[in-house]
């Protein structure tokens, strides 16, 4: 950050101290300003108004030794003014607007599918079932399924890979979906 405030030459040979205090006090004073904002170019411009605002009152400042407080009194409160200033999107209407019902799902349908799925995974052959049923229904890794079954991580992958593609193409369930 090199100089925060644009200061006339007039004003600045006027006011030394203050062209050393901001370049001196900038990036701690920046540092504040982006806690209070969100955007980081919306913390520079609220710096530059609270700079600005001090430049303003610089020689009314009594105690210099204090100057970081003022301007972060200045950042607060131009924070809450910009704050409380937001637009706000809300309009009077005669009526409230009811959003479109969404129509529930049907439980038939729903038990419907879920007995297909039943039917289809007792169709497949008793290892590849063991191991749809632990991966899915019991949600164990495939870590634990093969521990469960004692046999290897690459035998649990493919089997259940093979399981899952009848399951796709099951009859029953492409009907029922």
């Amino acid at each position: 950050m090199t100089t925060p405030v644009c200061i006339s030459a007039s004003r600045a040979a006027v006011f030394p101290s203050f062209s050393s205090y901001v370049r001196a006090r900038g990036p701690v004073l920046l540092r504040t300003a982006r806690s209070l904002t969100a955007n980081p170019s919306d913390a520079e411009d609220l710096l530059q108004t609270a700079l600005t605002k001090t430049f303003v009152a610089w020689e009314r400042i009594e105690d210099h030794r204090a100057l970081d407080g003022y301007v972060r009194r200045a950042l607060l409160n131009t924070r809450t003014s910009q704050w409380r200033k937001r637009k706000v999107d809300e309009f009077a209407c005669e009526e409230i607007p009811e959003p479109d019902p969404v129509p529930a799902p049907d439980p038939a349908e729903a038990q419907v599918l879920r007995d297909a799925m039943w039917r289809a995974v007792l169709r497949l052959p008793a290892r590849q079932r063991a191991m749809v049923v632990l991966r899915y229904y019991e949600d164990l890794s495939e870590v634990q399924t093969a521990e469960v079954l004692g046999v290897s991580v690459g035998t649990v992958k493919s089997a259940v890979s093979r399981a899952l593609a009848k399951l796709r193409e099951d009859p029953e369930l492409s009907v029922a979906a």
